[in-house]
């Protein structure tokens, strides 16, 4: 197979890393020449965080605001298929992969080119893939495939878990009795599948059945929980992050977001799903079905 792939990733605990080589061995099995970039931002982010760094970044983030990346080369002028792995940060892509996604050595092959798009994170990826749709398609690249690699472990047992990873650095069982934080070892090398699904789909040049045959794979799963409380999110990270744009002492409404995003989590939101379980739910579940499938589709509304 003559074609040339674009694979674009950053990552900082090598998780994201890990994904696009199992994702990619099919198509250079197939005779693809993949080229592989991980995107560095030129100020780095800590690893592991510290509290301020890791909220302070909230508005950069939620605002779509591009940092400056370190000098990258891309080897072509132009590719069959770029694949872009990334994560959620706030129910937003990534500083990093926003940077790229804005980049104009990005916009230089962009445009008409397909697109696959593959995350890793703890669970809530879909305001986050609804502004990459938005970015491919300022862009004017074509969005045909998308995976969400996820922690599927309980949501508040995944949040202890990713909390003790981001700010320890140790993706170990904390206390020895939780599991591992992030995407299981098992889902990482099972995403080889998609890889060859997107590979056969790239042979034939065929793209229109590329993401019905992915959600049939599972590649995709929406829990409405979760959707529920990304939801609500997606209200108020923009209020905040204009908010604390606005300051110029910045510090102490990053620390009174960080307080009410906790608030949020674990008090405010469990309440309000109760909530429309018990008196709203069941009277939208058409509307739930349909948010389910345009979720899990690639076409931006």
């Amino acid at each position: 197979m003559n074609k040339k792939v674009l694979a674009v990733y950053f990552s900082q605990t090598g998780q994201l890393g890990q994904i696009i080589d199992r994702f990619t061995a099919p198509l250079e099995k197939a005779g693809a020449s993949v080229e592989k970039l991980v995107i560095q931002p030129a100020k780095k982010f800590p690893f592991p965080w510290t509290s301020p760094a890791f909220f302070g970044a909230m508005p950069d983030c939620v605002l779509l605001k591009p940092a400056e990346l370190e000098p990258f080369t891309l080897r072509e002028s132009n590719y069959d298929l770029i694949i872009i792995g990334y994560q959620p940060w706030f129910l937003s892509p990534s500083i990093p992969a926003n940077s790229f996604l804005q980049h104009p050595a990005f916009l230089a092959v962009a445009r008409n080119t397909p697109v696959v798009t593959i995350s890793g994170c703890r669970n809530m990826w879909i305001n986050a893939q609804e502004k990459i749709k938005g970015l491919l398609s300022k862009a004017g690249a074509r969005l045909v495939g998308n995976i969400a690699l996820v922690d599927k472990h309980n949501n508040y047992v995944s949040l202890v878990t990713i909390i003790h990873w981001m700010f320890s650095g140790r993706r170990d069982k904390k206390w020895g009795i939780f599991p591992k934080p992030g995407v299981t070892d098992e889902d990482i090398a099972n995403s080889a599948i998609f890889g060859e699904t997107v590979s056969a789909h790239l042979a034939g040049n065929n793209w229109e059945s590329l993401q019905p045959r992915l959600v049939e794979q599972k590649a995709i799963q929406i829990k409405y929980h979760l959707m529920f409380f990304e939801g609500k999110g997606a209200r108020f990270f923009p209020i905040w992050a204009n908010l604390i744009n606005k300051k110029t002492n910045k510090g102490p409404w990053v620390t009174g977001f960080k307080y009410y995003l906790l608030f949020a989590l674990l008090i405010m939101g469990p309440l309000m799903l109760l909530i429309d379980t018990l008196f709203f739910r069941w009277f939208k579940l058409n509307r739930i079905k349909e948010q389910k499938q345009y979720y899990s589709g690639v076409a931006l509304n």
